[in-house]
């Protein structure tokens, strides 16, 4: 690979620690509940990975918060090929250039992801790195697609930044997608899926396939998430059955878990994180302010993988952030045996370096009544 273009969505994933599920038109609440920008870093991880393997890379990028600050920051000396309007007008206004603009006062917008990744390919990049969650991926993948045909596509990849990351076009990590952007050699075709955040802010998941797309071929590409079935009666009513009153439970998003919580007879928010404790709910579809408000020790976490995936942190539930994790001195995992079927190892990628590393080796995960199965955590 000779040259890449690198775009960052600078709000992706921003309503996902306050309890949004996504930041789709819900930028300002995010705001107002102290949602604080993750994107940039992720973008800068992935850059690092990728400058200490190819420091004399040709590098394309976006103005200020939408890539440019990033590559710079990895060690590039990136050229800029794109500038959002917004950007452009307040330079005009102020007299001041957009180095040290907060990302979430850019004022980008779908539009101008779409502009970067045209200009990238005036450029004739070899691939286009983006930054964000599956949103981001539609965007980038409406202009590669309307512009080639399968076999003249340049291929795309997508470090993980977002709240929904439900396509098979992401690196499992930052570090991962800037290792993969440096060494792959070949490509095959993967799916971009989005759903719809409204639905899913109210517990339903509605899911499309909007592209079909090059993407580099790496074991640490994940697959796309798959909602599995199968019953988990069994494994609610042998979880519930062993409830300790004196702690406080931290129920993860997903049905394998909501089963267990109509076991104990809480209504489960689906999509969202709820906090219980001898008989109480203490905080409903809590953000993570709200979780850590209630907290008394000890503290179980209990979260399933994601279908497909294997994640148990850092997809779908940023809600149990670090700090709560932090807090927890069990975590249980809960599985179909079914849904550990289709799921090589579990992931963590929970922004938090050290926790990422105590949490990786073998765990145990509750798969039924009495049934247990060894899974390894990478």
């Amino acid at each position: 690979m000779d040259s890449l273009g690198v775009v960052v969505n600078p709000i992706a994933g921003m309503g996902g620690r306050v309890g949004l599920k996504g930041t789709d038109g819900t930028l300002e609440e995010a705001r107002q509940r102290g949602a604080e920008p993750r994107a940039p870093e992720r973008a800068r991880q992935a850059l690092r990975s990728l400058y200490r393997r190819t420091p004399d890379l040709t590098v394309y990028t976006a103005a200020a918060v939408m890539g440019e600050d990033a590559a710079r920051d990895a060690g590039y000396e990136p050229e800029v090929v794109y500038t959002a309007s917004s950007l452009e007008n307040r330079s005009e206004r102020t007299g001041h250039d957009s180095s040290g603009l907060e990302p979430d006062e850019a004022g980008t917008t779908a539009d101008d992801t779409r502009g970067a990744v045209g200009a990238f390919l005036e450029q004739g990049v070899d691939l286009v790195l983006f930054v964000g969650g599956d949103g981001t991926a539609v965007d980038v993948a409406s202009v590669l697609t309307d512009t080639a045909d399968d076999k003249s596509q340049v291929p795309m990849l997508g470090v993980p930044a977002g709240v929904k990351i439900y396509s098979s076009v992401f690196a499992v990590t930052p570090s991962d997608a800037g290792r993969i952007a440096a060494e792959f050699d070949r490509v095959e075709s993967r799916e971009v899926t989005d759903i719809d955040e409204a639905a899913y802010r109210d517990g339903e998941v509605r899911t499309q396939l909007r592209a079909v797309v090059s993407v580099p071929v790496a074991p640490a590409v994940q697959s796309s998430k798959q909602i599995s079935g199968g019953s988990v009666d069994s494994l609610a009513a042998g979880f519930a059955r062993e409830i300790d009153s004196s702690r406080t439970y931290v129920f993860g998003p997903g049905g394998t878990v909501g089963a267990i919580e109509t076991e104990l007879e809480i209504e489960p928010s689906p999509l969202g994180v709820d906090v219980w404790r001898d008989g109480e709910v203490l905080a409903r579809d809590a953000a993570e302010s709200e979780i850590l408000e209630v907290l008394e020790d000890p503290v179980t976490i209990i979260v399933s993988p994601i279908g497909g995936q294997g994640f148990v942190f850092g997809r779908g539930n940023h809600q149990i952030s670090p700090a709560v994790i932090g807090r927890a001195d069990e975590i249980e995992v809960v599985a179909s045996g079914e849904k550990l079927d289709g799921i090589d190892v579990l992931r963590v990628d929970t922004d938090d370096g050290e926790i990422d590393e105590a949490l990786r080796g073998w765990l145990r995960v509750r798969t039924g009544r009495f049934t247990t199965r060894l899974v390894k955590v990478v």
